[in-house]
Parts: C-alpha cells; sequence; structure tokens
C-alpha cells in the first residue's frame, strides 16, 4: 500500500526537510468534556485525555512510512453524558479527520461523524491495550476502529477504492465487538448511524462504491487541481457530487451518504460559487435531490 506515500511525496516537493521514516500515521487531539459526569475526581479526565491521544498517535497502523507533514490531524471530541459508578463512563464522540489540499494551506473536512452511543470502563493508569483479532475491550476497540476509518477515507481521496485493507480491518472490529452486546456495533435497523453501519457501506455495499469514488474525484481529481487546472478541476468535483447523487438514488439516506454531505457540504458551497455556471447548475440540481434539507444554501450557490 505504498500508493498514497508516492502520490503524497508529489505534494510536498517544495519542502526541502530530508526525509523521516515514521512510524505514525496520526495526529489527532482528543477532548474531553465531563461537565456533566457525577464526580470531584477530574484528573480522572486528564489521564484519560493522554491515554487517548498516545494509542492513536503513537501506534503504527499501516506499514507505510508517512512523513511527519503526512499524518492525519484529527480531533476527537468525548462528551461525557452519565458516569452511573466509579470507572463507567456513557458518552457521545464527534470525530473530526482534514486532509491538506495541494498548492494551497487549505485542509478539507473528510470527515464530520458523531457517534451517539459509548459506553466504556476506565480508571487511572489503565494499559490500553488493542487486538484487532478479538474484542478486548470497548475503548481501544471504538479508537481503533475510527482509527482505521480515517486511515481508509484518507487513501480513497489519493487513489481509487485504497482504503480497503482499512475498510476491512474496521469490519473485523465490529464483528469482534458484537460478541460484546456494547450500543453501536449491531446491525440495528431502528440506528443506521452506528459503526455497524458504517463499515457496512465502506466495506460490503456494491450500491454506494459511487460515494467512495467520490471522495478521489472530489480530493485528488478535483479540489488538488483547481489552482493548476480549474476547468477540469470542477469538472470532477461535478462527477463526484453526481457519483453521490446516484448512490442515493439506489440507496436513500445511507449513513455513508450522509457522512458526506455532512463533512462536505459548506465547503462545496464556497468552492462552487466560482464555478462556471453550467457546473453550478448541474451540482445545485443534484444536491437538490441528495440533501433538500439545505435547499437554500445550495440556491446560494447560484447567487455567487
Amino acid at each position: 500500500m505504498m500508493v498514497r506515500s508516492l502520490i503524497i511525496c508529489t505534494l510536498y516537493l517544495t519542502l526541502i526537510t530530508p526525509f523521516r521514516s515514521l512510524s505514525q500515521q496520526l495526529d489527532f487531539t482528543v477532548t474531553i468534556n465531563s461537565e456533566r459526569a457525577r464526580t470531584q475526581d477530574q484528573d480522572v479526565f486528564d489521564q484519560m485525555k493522554t491515554a487517548f491521544e498516545q494509542f492513536l498517535n503513537n501506534r503504527s497502523w499501516t506499514d507505510d512510512e508517512f512523513r511527519p507533514e503526512e499524518r492525519i490531524k484529527g480531533n476527537l471530541l468525548v462528551t461525557i453524558n452519565d458516569m452511573p459508578r466509579v470507572g463507567l463512563f456513557s458518552a457521545t464522540v464527534q470525530i473530526q479527520t482534514v486532509r491538506p489540499i495541494y498548492g494551497s494551506n487549505y485542509e478539507s473536512l473528510m470527515l464530520n461523524f458523531a457517534d451517539r452511543n459509548w459506553t466504556f470502563e476506565y480508571v487511572d493508569s489503565q494499559p490500553l491495550e488493542f487486538n484487532q483479532y478479538s474484542f478486548l475491550n470497548n475503548i481501544t476497540s471504538l479508537l481503533a476502529y475510527y482509527a482505521y476509518i480515517a486511515l481508509g477515507l484518507d487513501y480513497d481521496s489519493f487513489a481509487p477504492r485504497a482504503g480497503n485493507p482499512f475498510y476491512e480491518t474496521a469490519n473485523n472490529i465490529v464483528a469482534n465487538a458484537q460478541q460484546s452486546s456494547r450500543p453501536g456495533w449491531n446491525q440495528n435497523p431502528s440506528d443506521k448511524r452506528n459503526r455497524y453501519w458504517l463499515s457496512n457501506d465502506l466495506y460490503n455495499s456494491q450500491v454506494l462504491v459511487p460515494v467512495r469514488d467520490a471522495y478521489y474525484l472530489y480530493h485528488r481529481q478535483g479540489l488538488d487541481l483547481l489552482t493548476s487546472k480549474p476547468e477540469e478541476g470542477y469538472k470532477n468535483i461535478l462527477k463526484a457530487i453526481k457519483n453521490v447523487e446516484e448512490a442515493n438514488q439506489a440507496q436513500p439516506n445511507s449513513i455513508l451518504t450522509i457522512t458526506f454531505i455532512d463533512a462536505k457540504s459548506d465547503e462545496i458551497c464556497k468552492i462552487l460559487k466560482n464555478a462556471p455556471q453550467e457546473i453550478k447548475e448541474e451540482a445545485v440540481a443534484a444536491l437538490l435531490k441528495v440533501d433538500p434539507n439545505n435547499a437554500r444554501k445550495y440556491n446560494d450557490i447560484l447567487k455567487g
């Protein structure tokens, strides 16, 4: 899986810093919001933040080598909703990752996902152990799951469907975690905004493959070309939007389609205001079918 590294290297040819082999691929900031926790011991949340960051950032998630500037930046916001007893937590998690855009200082939001149902046990100085082939605990399973999802989306944006190995591992984490009976890992038809369905849409669904292809069209063939080949870049961004429309027609309101739109809708509106009029019109027509609740926002593109 060296394709991402080879492509990334072309984005940094102007750098004069020497190459350094680096085992870590992630650069996450973890924030713990403990305002609702019924405890006076705030030290546990400081330790929790440090432990979660070290688990995400100090591990090697792939054999590919990343330069320091290539590490995938992300934010993990953990909101503690309840603490039924000492060491047991109920929380929601917001995961965001970004990707640099060639020829600019701009970072594009790749993932903006709300995980609303996470329960876990944590005590001071608890070692965080993980095995991708078995379920050990609900902390490392969730953190590793989103690490692999973040890597998969990033790789998909640099080469067509290059994220497959990472989605496969995420899918295995889901399968192993199902034995725990913890919420979020199971095939619950009443809750399709969970870990099971996101993994399923990315790894198992053939109907939603056009959305995965949209990540490559939108980023590598779209945003990365806007400074050097704007006409081609805008055309490929339109193709990406139409891919998402196609998938949404086949499977309306899938979590993968929603995830793409949640991350990209504001950015699309901003970028397309400078696009040729025919591109704007076709893009808005497609966006209105996929995300009609934001019709006013998309119609504003035509006024730009």
